[in-house]
């Protein structure tokens, strides 16, 4: 009998298609925690580089926010933040891939947040 169900068990897992998740590539601000992303966005105005550093010094922590080419699974949108002049988007990212500048490599996936600028014209 227990035979039986662990093939009917193992039966009905082949049965189910694999979800394969995107994978996507891009070059831009990525940061620690949902926080800094947000704070980040709204620093936002004009120079990526200094919003970036000014967030770091908020943080104490050289590394909390960095420009990086990654290759990543895009998860949910967890808030919205506004700079002067632009909308973003917090995403939640699993980074599973960087680009150092000889082409990608894969590292441990970790969990980083990024901000996708939201299109707010009129359509």
């Amino acid at each position: 009998m227990k035979i039986a169900l662990h093939l009917a068990l193992l039966l009905l897992a082949f049965t189910f298609p694999a979800r394969a998740h995107d994978i996507e590539y891009d070059t831009g601000a990525i940061c620690d925690t949902r926080t800094q992303a947000a704070r980040l966005a709204m620093l936002l105005d004009g120079n990526e580089h200094t919003a970036i550093a000014m967030v770091n010094a908020e943080e104490g922590n050289p590394n909390a926010c960095a420009v990086e080419t990654v290759a990543f699974v895009r998860g949910g949108t967890l808030a919205t933040a506004r700079s002067k002049a632009e909308a973003f988007e917090v995403v939640e990212i699993l980074v599973v891939g960087v680009d150092p500048g000889g082409g990608f490599r894969s590292i441990a996936p970790n969990v980083y947040f990024m901000l996708v600028k939201i299109d707010e014209r009129d359509a």
